[in-house]
């Protein structure tokens, strides 16, 4: 139930919703996106790491990348599935509610 609720709220906030499984051991060295990021970790580990310190984030975690944040990853010894959203920076949230 909670990736559900989490998935909606993704998409009322103007997220694209993507599932990703990545492999043990993925590393992806620092970098930054053009896009935010917030994602429902379902399986497994992945460490980011930013302003010079490590996070790791386990089922049931959600995690947040600004756009141009630089971070780098990587994938613990069971891999990782999460529940990702990407929103263009600055994209307002959608708002069912206005009229066109």
């Amino acid at each position: 139930m909670k990736e559900q609720c989490f998935e909606s709220a993704l998409r009322r906030d103007g997220f694209a919703v993507d599932r990703r499984i990545l492999p043990p051991g993925t590393v992806v060295p620092e970098h930054a996106h053009p896009f935010d990021v917030r994602a429902l970790v379902l399986n497994g580990e992945i460490t980011l790491t930013f302003n010079g310190a490590e996070h790791a984030f386990r089922e049931g975690d959600i995690f947040v990348m600004p756009a141009g944040h630089p971070h780098a990853e990587a994938v613990g010894e069971a891999g990782v599935d999460y529940l990702v959203g990407r929103r263009t920076a600055n994209a307002p949230p959608n708002d069912e509610s206005r009229t066109p």
